[in-house]
């Protein structure tokens, strides 16, 4: 397992979202490029950007930036997500010289979309799976739909999708844990390698997850950027316990 260091873009701040709500937002620069650059210094093998502007507009609103971004962590691959709803915004997305590409909302509500967008992209298309609580959360997290968890990874996994991107919503940006139990459960049920999200506070919590087979990466951002975990070190971690598994 690696740990993915997020890079959330917002009004081109560099910012953390409690529960991923835009009114409990906290801004740690106003260069997300340095940021970027701060995790490539540190041995970051792959960064996860996105774009919280075009998550709540439902279109892109932060390329130029992303690509930026990109260039500047090259050759560190770097995944990109936030409102990408059509073909277009995916094929811009893959423009900014990112390798993987992150759909969410559209992936959710419109199954042949999914298909579509994982045969034209294969290998290189991630699904993010949002929970709050069982049911899949879309649309920048403010809606949640009557699909299960378990029901989206199943979908992604037919479609032919790369990864997936599990993230407990209510956890996000709290550093309380990640939820444990329902990644492993998702992993357990679908075979597609797992990028777990939404909590981590400690070295500890990516032990835990490190642990579940399946579980690849784990997207962590606050407490990077608070200091309540230091990459190098928790890179050094997980690969020890990874080589001990």
């Amino acid at each position: 397992m690696i740990v993915i260091p997020a890079v959330d873009l917002r009004d081109g701040r560099c910012v953390r979202l409690r529960e991923g709500r835009p009114d409990q937002e906290t801004i740690f620069s106003d260069d997300p490029v340095a940021v970027a650059l701060q995790w490539k210094e540190l041995g970051a093998e792959r960064l996860h950007v996105v774009d919280l502007d075009g998550a709540f507009a439902g279109e892109p609103r932060q390329t130029e930036l992303v690509t930026k971004i990109v260039a500047a962590v090259a050759p560190v691959p770097v995944e990109v997500g936030g409102g990408l709803r059509d073909l277009r915004a995916v094929e811009s997305a893959f423009e900014t010289g990112a390798r993987w590409v992150v759909v969410g909302t559209r992936a959710a509500l419109d199954r042949g979309f999914l298909r579509d967008v994982c045969r034209r992209h294969a290998g290189r298309i991630i699904v993010a799976v949002d929970a709050r609580g069982p049911r899949v959360a879309v649309k920048g997290w403010t809606e949640v739909v009557d699909d299960t968890v378990a029901e989206g990874g199943a979908r992604a996994r037919d479609a032919g999708a790369a990864a997936l991107l599990y993230t407990d919503v209510g956890r996000d940006g709290t550093e309380m844990g990640p939820n444990v139990e329902e990644t492993a459960a998702l992993a357990g049920r679908v075979a597609l390698p797992i990028l777990a999200s939404g909590g981590v506070g400690t070295i500890e919590d990516l032990r835990r997850l490190a642990a579940i087979p399946g579980v690849v990466g784990a997207v962590v951002g606050r407490a990077l950027y608070t200091g309540a975990i230091d990459l190098r070190r928790a890179s050094d971690v997980v690969a020890s316990s990874s080589r001990r598994d």
